[in-house]
């Protein structure tokens, strides 16, 4: 049994834990709206609740992807809605397909380019079943569709300075086209051998990590520094057996609110003042069999300010104290703006 430092290993490695969630989960959709009735208050999502990509989720794909001469690959809609209007190549997730394959799938449509995807950039979300997955990766092949090309998919795509020289169809690119170039900036940075030392922290390259899962799920992994020896610790729930606290997504509600709800039930109403710092990593494997397997687990890192002795649980949780090496790595992380990948909750 992979003890608990090598877990947050395999997660910042971008790898799977092998945990069957439904057996780890601390707070499911079940388990929520027995709270919410007890409260007197009528649930709003059924206990049976599955993302089925199509049918019940939404899973969107969009590509950052800068060149050389950093500009930013953009498309001319073609849809009667929004045609000669201009945005980020991106499109629906379809049954059967990984994250990955989506992107890569949707670029080429609407571009004419070939490319792989190197690492997630950014997830949003918004209530708990629609999620818009952020990538970038390397050109590798095809040719630029220009308006002799036009279809369905798009009328002409082109590498651009600026996107605010073209009329966008909406605004909600304008942050993750930022996080986008800033990554593009420090890459080429470590590309021309810069001072190292003097850039900024990024994650690493991450992509989703292949793993099924029936539902939906935030895993957290909640550090806190403890007063008396100065280290790092991490929050572990004891439910069945040792892992980090793990809830179910409510698909009508926001991520931050199903976040806040399940510190309530480890920590009770006062809640220690904490922040959601972004994502180590995420799991995503789909099932184009009838098992379907259309969930992801989203690992987001959580920093509580108070130390460890200020703080009380009331939930089957306990601390446990990480050694120098995974605390200096933690360390670094909380300590850079692009430590982890953004978790942007629109709603």
């Amino acid at each position: 049994m992979s003890t608990i430092e090598e877990k947050v290993r395999c997660i910042l490695n971008a790898k799977d834990l092998g945990d069957i969630t439904t057996e780890l989960c601390d707070f499911s959709l079940k388990e929520q709206n027995a709270t919410a009735e007890a409260q007197g208050v009528q649930p709003s999502s059924s206990s049976d609740f599955e993302p089925k990509v199509g049918q019940t989720i939404n899973y969107i794909v969009a590509c950052v992807m800068f060149n050389e001469h950093d500009e930013l690959l953009m498309i001319e809609e073609a849809k009667p809605s929004c045609a000669g209007k201009w945005y980020l190549p991106a499109g629906r997730m379809e049954h059967g397909e990984s994250i990955t394959e989506a992107a890569a799938r949707e670029l080429f449509e609407e571009t004419g380019l070939n490319a792989e995807m190197t690492t997630l950039l950014a997830v949003e979300s918004a209530g708990g079943s629609w999620f818009r997955f952020v990538l970038t990766g390397r050109i590798t092949g095809g040719r630029l569709k220009t308006p002799a090309d036009a279809d369905a998919e798009s009328i002409q795509a082109l590498w651009l300075r600026n996107p605010k020289e073209v009329p966008l169809r909406a605004n909600d690119i304008l942050n993750i086209i930022d996080i986008g170039r800033a990554y593009h900036e420090n890459q080429k940075s470590k590309a021309n051998q810069a001072d190292i030392v003097r850039l900024p922290v990024w994650h690493s390259n991450v992509l989703p990590t292949r793993y099924p899962h029936k539902r939906n799920y935030l895993r957290v992994l909640a550090v806190v520094r403890k007063r008396a020896s100065n280290s790092m610790n991490i929050l572990i729930s004891e439910k069945n057996a040792h892992h980090f606290p793990t809830v179910e997504m409510h698909p009508n509600r926001s991520l931050h609110s199903t976040l806040r709800k399940f510190m309530i039930e480890i920590f009770g109403a006062e809640l220690p003042q904490h922040r959601p710092h972004g994502l180590l990593s995420m799991e995503h494997a789909t099932s184009s069999t009838d098992d379907v397997t259309d969930g992801i687990c989203l690992n987001l890192l959580v920093a509580f300010r108070p130390a460890l002795e200020e703080i009380s649980l009331i939930g089957k949780c306990i601390w446990q104290e990480l050694s120098s090496p995974l605390d200096e790595t933690l360390a670094r992380i909380l300590g850079s703006k692009h430590g982890s990948i953004p978790l942007n909750v629109i709603r």
